[in-house]
């Protein structure tokens, strides 16, 4: 079985065949290609300096704009009336993978 380390939005997944993952959000229409930093098949073992060459993991889109959950950032102080509450949910890609190849 065949695993790669691929790196997308200052992360690193590690992704065999079949795999559904959530990552950031891309601007793509329906299918990306990624490059892999590791390689896994079986006994061998395959390290990118910085990338594998003549390797590609390719990834299909399966859902656009998934939001997160929501975090909340709270600022305040004591005693001086400051209190400001903001909120984030970040957007999410859904890629499935193809193939590694």
């Amino acid at each position: 079985m065949k695993k790669a380390v691929i790196a997308t939005g200052g992360k690193q997944y590690l992704v065999k065949e079949g795999d559904v993952v959530d990552v950031e959000l891309l601007k793509a229409d329906k299918l990306i290609d990624f490059e892999p930093l590791l390689v896994i098949d079986g006994e061998k073992t395959l390290i990118g300096t910085p990338f594998v060459k003549d390797v590609k993991v390719s990834a299909k889109i399966t859902k656009q704009t998934i939001k997160a959950d929501k975090v909340v950032a709270i600022r305040y102080k004591a005693k001086k009336r400051v209190n400001k509450v903001q909120g984030h949910r970040q957007q999410h890609t859904r890629i499935t993978i193809s193939k590694i190849a």
